[in-house]
């Protein structure tokens, strides 16, 4: 760890311990050492050799419970001295299980069904045991926050100028809904898998055994394995979901970016305030500094996670006729994205569990600009047949710092019914804001009634 070339296995290895359990070297060689022996168990049901006896059936499932670093030695021992990691795994399951019938194991394959058959199921666990519960924590959070926010007056900026003002509830709800949504989409997602040869035809299968139903025996154990089969591939699975789930994580990650830029600006306008930690620095010689790093963090993270995403899912999606060799060594990339992604993920939310909002400086910075009344007032006259009312309201307020007392004259000074009048000289920013806390209110509870489906 002193002296790993990559932060996510040395700065940050501590926060991303448990994704070593999908995206080490030593997960790819359990997994396809599993994947092997499930196509063994599955191929002696078929009875194209003799059966396996108990004992050989015992050491099978030994295998499949237990694969310890010792094996993993032994494998890339093996790797060494053949250079080929696939092969090295079949020789070492050869050796381990000691079968009557040897040949058994890895018989009619291709390096390439058992490696696109690990790495989906690794993606599937991830997203299922890692990021999955990351993203549902993370939408608990900010439904948390867009709760207790819900009806606190919160200024709003178009194009960074003044605009109607909302709710601070109301805009985190905004990136609740947004995630939500991109959430659930990586939820449904399908990951496949392919079992068929050398280039896609079952060839050594069917020469070998023309009377067994070699697609059908494919389209069970890939189904078997929790995955949806692919019925007409090359040598190489098309990975087309594997694209779909890295731009799934990219759109994730985008709203999450937009959301750590957009509090950012909040806590420096002093509207959303940080919790200080005792002990904790924010500046080598700026003693006060309290500074919203982990915002900051996330958002480096994530934009290497979507640098890289767009290059592996292109590449991973295009292989030169029935297979090249050029995806191989991209593929093995694919938990650096996604370990920033998750580790980006990870430095928000603990943002996100050090700030507040002031709610005094929040309504101050909307009180302070009555121009953003100029909305309601001109959309209340046009309701009331007042000619122009637009271009009336913007040669008041276009470019120019007004008041509620000389937007009160203004009024005063128009020929409307006096009912209307007092209405429109009765409002005050604060109160302009809408159905802001309707909207929250609705995306909380679909967001809530979704986490505990």
């Amino acid at each position: 760890m002193q002296k790993a070339i990559s932060p996510l296995d040395g700065r940050y290895a501590r926060s991303l311990t448990p994704l070593g359990e999908v995206f080490s070297e030593f997960a790819l060689a359990q997994e396809r050492c599993r994947i092997e022996l499930c196509y063994l168990k599955a191929l002696d049901a078929t009875g194209v050799f003799p059966a396996l006896n108990n004992e050989e059936l015992s050491r099978i499932d030994a295998a499949l419970a237990s694969f310890r670093e010792a094996d993993f030695d032994r494998v890339k021992a093996i790797e060494a001295d053949v250079n080929h990691d696939v092969k090295a795994c079949e020789l070492f399951l050869k050796e381990k299980l000691s079968l009557r019938q040897p040949e058994m194991i890895h018989f009619g394959l291709t390096s390439a069904d058992i490696n696109n058959l690990a790495t989906a199921c690794l993606l599937k666990r991830f997203r299922d045991e890692h990021q999955l519960p990351q993203l549902r924590e993370l939408l608990k959070e900010l439904a948390e926050l867009a709760d207790q926010w819900k009806a606190i007056p919160f200024p709003a900026r178009t194009h960074g100028q003044p605009a109607s003002p909302t709710t601070a509830g109301k805009e985190v709800a905004v990136f609740l809904s947004r995630l939500l949504k991109q959430t659930k989409q990586l939820e449904s997602l399908e990951f496949t898998g392919k079992l068929n040869g050398a280039t896609g035809t079952y060839a050594a299968l069917a020469i070998t055994s023309p009377d067994i139903d070699w697609p059908a025996f494919s389209k069970h154990l890939v189904e078997s394995l929790g995955l949806t089969w692919s019925a007409c591939t090359t040598q190489i699975e098309g990975n087309d979901t594997i694209a779909e789930h890295l731009y799934l994580t990219a759109r994730i990650n985008s709203i999450v970016l937009d959301m750590d830029q957009d509090f950012w600006q909040y806590i420096s306008r002093g509207e959303i305030v940080q919790k200080t930690i005792p002990g904790e620095v924010g500046s080598s010689t700026m003693p006060h500094k309290v500074n919203p790093i982990r915002f900051e963090n996330s958002e480096g993270n994530l934009t290497i996670a979507n640098a890289l995403i767009p290059a592996l899912a292109q590449k991973l999606t295009q292989s030169r006729m029935q297979r090249d060799l050029s995806g191989s060594t991209v593929q093995r990339n694919l938990g650096v994205a996604l370990a920033h992604s998750y580790l980006a993920i990870q430095q928000t939310m603990q943002g996100l569990s050090r700030i507040d909002i002031d709610p005094t400086v929040a309504r101050a910075h909307v009180e302070e600009t009555p121009e953003v009344l100029a909305e309601a007032v001109q959309t209340v006259l046009r309701a009331e047949g007042v000619e122009n009312p637009y271009e009336l309201l913007k040669s008041l307020t276009r470019g120019s710092a007004i008041t509620l007392e000389s937007l009160g004259t203004w009024i005063d000074g128009l020929d409307i019914r006096n009912s209307t009048k007092e209405q429109l000289k009765a409002l005050r920013p604060s109160d302009y804001i809408g159905l802001a806390e309707a909207i929250t209110t609705d995306v909380i509870s679909q967001t809530r009634t979704w986490l505990t489906s």
